[in-house]
């Protein structure tokens, strides 16, 4: 059953409804600021009530008519003496008040645990922050942690969630090396299996540690809000970008912050290499970037080196040139790949010299996703043709101009096979998957500014383009939808996302073969013809 469309106000004013909701809760909380004190008075007259009927059960039968009597007599006195009225009604209230308050004891400490665990975390740190020549060292055995812990908080597990600690200014705190020792014993005494962050403060001789909550991974493939050459490779921290996106999370909608991958002519980082275990999630990675640029309104060549057949909802769609699962077809593919990139780059400077705006062909984004190309080079050697991956020099080295795009996800036991022009031309990197610091930090160029975990969901990993910071990094949901292990929810919104099929050969659900003939477009530049490709069937 196909899912209803959601109202306009629903898909478009996810920003109105987010700010509505904030001053809802502003104005709630308000209200119970300025209304604090009748709730305290009333929930004192609740309280003096329960206790005036519990004392009333308790009273023999024999002796409620005295205390009937007496009670109304006090009230008699009360109504007949000067202001005894408004006296009474005083003290009722302030009798109210008093019990109606809250009894919650503060917290002004930490508790047993607490204590004995800032106790052993403080002596783990002392021969890291200690030297002998140090006349009053802020660490030292048996000493007070009361003086290196200024701030701390902890779970209902008793375990530490943030910590604030002053270390000594002769620290090598410089050192990436020092700086990796104090990190690794935090995370092993701290707990495991958590994500630390940890914020150095140089300057001030301060460390400051905070788990970090889970990124959200219930975010399906949707319509995002973002402009032609901007790719949303997936959602990060709330600090560590400038900038939210409005999505739907199941139903709920709510404002994420994203990662944005800027491509096209003046982009820095122009082609991506995303690096992963099996089952990381590169492959969805590589699904949600065609579904983008698809939208987006460019052409699309995949070249699936795993031959899975993960691609195959993408066969036959409309803007998709080819799909590929096997070595000629990806040779006879990269090969024209690099032809048509001379040919745009040929067009565009013709049209600069004719003081005339480029074709708008060689405008039109050309997106070239190659899964494990490493496999294919690979068969392709061993049966005595070409390496198919040295035809990616010149859409790595030329494609920004000619709005030519690549993106090759790989694993890590095959890295060495990766030529050196992928390395030099790819600076936008992801790291997906459970990997080591050492790992991220030679894909990435800089260690992760967090503890990697050993457990994460699929599609989990690190992001960073070109020079800028390590982000965390959770890809949206983006499965085959012709896998029916997957969450149908998610399958449903890759189907919808996905543009109509063209009439053709290409058209079916199972055939992984080209949408339409490679060939040469522009008759007036003097290239040679291509011929047509034909794409092979696993």
């Amino acid at each position: 059953m196909a899912r209803r469309p959601l109202p306009r106000i629903l898909s478009s004013g996810t920003t109105s409804l987010a700010r509505g909701r904030d001053l809802a809760r502003t104005a709630a909380d308000s209200a119970t600021d300025v209304l604090h004190p009748l709730l305290v008075i009333g929930r004192g007259l609740r309280i003096l009530a329960a206790a005036g009927r519990r004392r009333w059960s308790q009273t023999p039968k024999d002796k409620r008519g005295p205390a009937l009597f007496l009670g109304a007599a006090c009230v008699l006195v009360v109504a007949l003496v000067p202001w005894g009225p408004l006296l009474a009604m005083i003290t009722l209230m302030a009798v109210a008040a008093w019990h109606g308050r809250d009894r919650t004891p503060a917290k002004t400490g930490p508790s047993d645990a607490e204590t004995e665990r800032l106790g052993s975390l403080y002596e783990a740190l002392v021969p890291y922050f200690s030297i002998p020549e140090d006349p009053s060292p802020l660490f030292a055995h048996g000493g007070d942690w009361d003086k290196a812990f200024s701030g701390y908080e902890f779970d209902e597990a008793g375990r530490i969630t943030r910590l604030h600690i002053r270390y000594p200014a002769y620290f090598t705190d410089g050192e990436a090396t020092s700086r990796a020792r104090i990190e690794t014993l935090l995370h092993a005494k701290s707990g495991r299996g958590r994500e630390y962050l940890f914020d150095w403060d140089e300057e001030g001789n301060q460390l400051d540690l905070k788990v970090l909550a889970a990124l959200p991974t219930g975010i399906a493939a949707q319509p995002f809000v973002t402009s032609p050459g901007e790719t949303v490779l997936g959602f990060t921290d709330a600090g560590g970008v400038q900038r939210t996106l409005p999505v739907l999370e199941g139903d709920e909608p709510r404002d994420v912050p994203p990662v944005i991958w800027r491509t096209g002519p003046r982009s820095g980082e122009p082609h991506l290499l995303a690096v992963g275990q099996p089952g990381s999630g590169t492959s969805t990675l590589l699904r949600s970037v065609a579904l983008q640029a698809l939208r987006h309104g460019g052409d699309v060549l995949v070249v699936d080196g795993g031959g899975s057949g993960e691609y195959s909802c993408l066969s036959g769609r409309a803007g998709v040139l080819a799909v590929e699962c096997g070595p000629t077809g990806a040779q006879a593919t990269l090969e024209w790949a690099a032809q048509e990139t001379e040919r745009r780059l040929i067009a565009t400077h013709r049209a600069r010299e004719a003081a005339r705006p480029a074709p708008e062909d060689t405008r039109r984004p050309l997106w070239i996703l190659l899964d494990q190309p490493s496999v294919l080079a690979h068969l392709s050697v061993a049966e005595g043709g070409p390496d198919p991956l040295a035809q990616l020099q010149v859409p790595l080295r030329h494609g920004r101009p000619a709005h030519v795009t690549v993106v090759v996800a790989e694993q890590f036991g095959h890295l060495e096979l990766l030529h050196d022009a992928v390395w030099q031309h790819t600076r936008a990197r992801v790291v997906l998957g459970p990997a080591t610091v050492q790992q991220v930090a030679d894909v990435l160029g800089l260690p992760p500014h967090t503890t990697p975990t050993a457990q994460v969901p699929p599609g989990r990993g690190y992001a960073r383009l070109g020079t800028g910071p390590v982000h965390r990094l959770q890809v949206p949901a983006t499965p085959d939808p012709y896998d029916e292990a997957t969450h149908p929810a998610y399958r449903q919104a890759v189907l919808e996302l996905l543009p109509e099929r063209q009439p053709g050969p290409g058209g079916g659900r199972g055939g992984l073969t080209l949408a339409k003939p490679l060939q040469a477009q522009g008759a007036a530049l003097d290239a040679p013809e291509f011929p047509e490709v034909r794409a092979e069937t696993p």
